[in-house]
């Protein structure tokens, strides 16, 4: 038998991010993407009071998400699993309480902005209903220049 499959999956909790959680989220941030966020950004949502939100694994912060809600729309700010932890559900996870969280709080549909060379979100964020509904030209740094965004969004149908 493989004992790793025998062991049982780690527990995982989602709670509300707090300051106290921004060296731990920042170190991720620096770990998963070229062009990172930087830790005042994280600050500054906090402070806006946006809905932000961590997943943590055996007491170890591993993801989170940062959006913002106006009037009857969502947008995913920010979602990121570390590196470690990925390819194991978690931002699959993240994905669907955000857009639970959305519709919790009245929204209609929720938007998003991934780069178009980010193959494994893209595929997560269209099995999760999201469509690709433009292109935001030049959005994102990148190594040689800007990289475009592809634009998705997900339609919150009213419960049947």
């Amino acid at each position: 038998m493989n004992a790793r499959a025998s062991r049982p999956a780690p527990h995982t909790t989602l709670r509300p991010m707090r300051e106290s959680d921004v060296d731990a989220v920042y170190s991720i941030e620096v770990r998963a993407y070229p062009f990172p966020w930087t830790a005042g950004i994280f600050r500054d949502c906090l402070r806006a009071d946006y809905p932000c939100w961590v997943l943590i694994e055996e007491s170890c912060l591993i993801g989170y998400f940062l959006m913002s809600l106006a009037a009857d729309e969502a947008h995913v700010l920010n979602i990121c699993i570390a590196p470690e932890a990925q390819g194991h559900g978690h931002g699959r996870r993240l994905l669907r309480s955000a857009v639970q969280l959305a519709r919790a709080r009245g929204a209609q549909r929720v938007f998003l902005e991934v780069r178009p060379t980010n193959k494994a979100a893209i595929a997560l964020y269209d099995s999760e209903g999201f469509n690709e509904i433009g292109r935001r030209p030049r959005y994102y740094p990148a190594t040689n220049g800007r990289e475009d965004a592809l634009v998705m969004a997900i339609e919150l149908l009213p419960p049947e």
